[in-house]
């Protein structure tokens, strides 16, 4: 058992809460700056953990805050399609973005859609919620089309994670895949924009990651030397999944059906690839419940296995109700590794307190 945990399952009973959180954190502050050489900020620390241990509160730590459903591709099996054309104004996201590291947030992920269709806008989210919010780490998914070396000069100072979505290192592949510009059917090249992005990425001091979708049309391809030399610091590879209410049928505006892998093929491209630094793997099983998504009107997406739903929007309703309206499976979180490196910072020696792990000691050792 871990040392902290086993120090406060010997503390004596105490009955008013202010009382249990003030020892706790006699105990945890010491332990957490002799032991990994950090010091979190008392009043955020003592705050977050009087909302856990005493008030119960859910800690929604990673959130992906997909701020719009706008994209230039046409991805078969895309689980959040272009229903809406909306995305709120600034200081509405920013709002909502502060009530989320108010109640723990650590993480910000931005996804689409395409985020940067709105690159202004994507610039000043990452600025805010880097500067004034002051979390740990901020990320973007994007699908690499519209990324440039002009964009991480002015704004890549605030971001953590560059993550491009790549399919397929084949133009017809991609172009079955639905990977093509909407305009004119062109697949993506990816293989070249992909190293230019990794180039500017290590240019601006932006970690490069690298995302796949396995599906029926790519899940017997070798990535192995493509992805082994772009040198992602992650390539997280999921199972094509299916979503009710967006992608189940052929009433929806994608039908991801004819996209499905059985869990002998994704194991199947798994074992071809594993050796890959950086390879982590997603089936379906982690996936469904494990993602913390905050849609365009600010609701909380339910991803669990009914019809597609969502919570009051948070603005309204405030962080915990919205959070008890969907499902969120924080054991899932925490096994497809939910909490890792994810600091631009920790791609040097790893020992700063953003990093997703404390001097090589995994948090949930910390817990309690």
């Amino acid at each position: 058992m871990p040392l902290l945990r086993a120090l406060l399952s010997n503390l004596p009973t105490l009955s008013h809460p202010l009382l249990l959180t003030t020892a706790i954190a006699l105990i945890s502050l010491p332990f957490l700056y002799f032991h990994f050489k950090i010091f979190p900020k008392p009043t955020r620390y003592l705050t977050l953990l009087y909302r856990r241990k005493i008030l119960g509160h859910t800690i929604p730590i990673s959130v992906n805050y997909h701020f719009t459903r706008v994209c230039n591709a046409a991805c078969k099996f895309c689980f959040h399609t272009e229903l809406t054309g909306y995305h709120a104004p600034l200081p509405t996201a920013q709002n909502a973005l502060r009530l989320l590291a108010e109640s723990g947030m650590r993480k910000l992920n931005f996804a689409g859609g395409e985020p940067f269709l709105y690159p202004k806008h994507l610039g000043q989210l990452c600025k805010f919620a880097k500067e004034e919010l002051q979390l740990e780490s901020v990320s973007i998914v994007s699908n690499g089309t519209r990324v440039s070396e002009q964009w991480l000069a002015n704004w890549g100072a605030w971001i953590d994670i560059l993550a491009i979505s790549c399919d397929s290192m084949k133009a017809e592949t991609n172009q079955l895949i639905g990977r093509a510009e909407r305009t004119t059917g062109v697949p993506f090249d990816n293989v070249t924009q992909l190293f230019r992005i990794r180039d500017w990425c290590r240019k601006f001091g932006v970690r490069f990651k690298l995302n796949t979708v396995v599906c029926a049309k790519n899940w017997e391809e070798d990535m192995v030397d493509v992805v082994s030399e772009l040198a992602p610091f992650r390539w997280k590879v999921f199972q094509v999944l299916v979503v009710d209410g967006e992608n189940e049928n052929e009433t929806r505006r994608r039908d991801a059906r004819s996209m499905v892998v059985t869990d002998e093929e994704f194991g199947w491209f798994c074992r071809r690839h594993k050796g890959v630094k950086g390879f982590t793997p997603e089936p379906n099983r982690l996936m469904r419940a494990s993602y913390l998504i905050l849609d365009e009107y600010l609701h909380f997406l339910d991803a669990g296995n009914d019809k597609r739903k969502h919570s009051d929007p948070i603005l309204e309703v405030g962080v915990q109700k919205a959070l008890s309206q969907v499902e969120w499976d924080e054991q899932a979180f925490n096994e497809r590794g939910g909490v890792y490196d994810w600091s631009r910072d920790a791609g040097g020696n790893g020992k700063t307190a953003c990093s997703g792990e404390l001097g090589g000691v995994k948090l949930s050792d910390l817990e309690f």
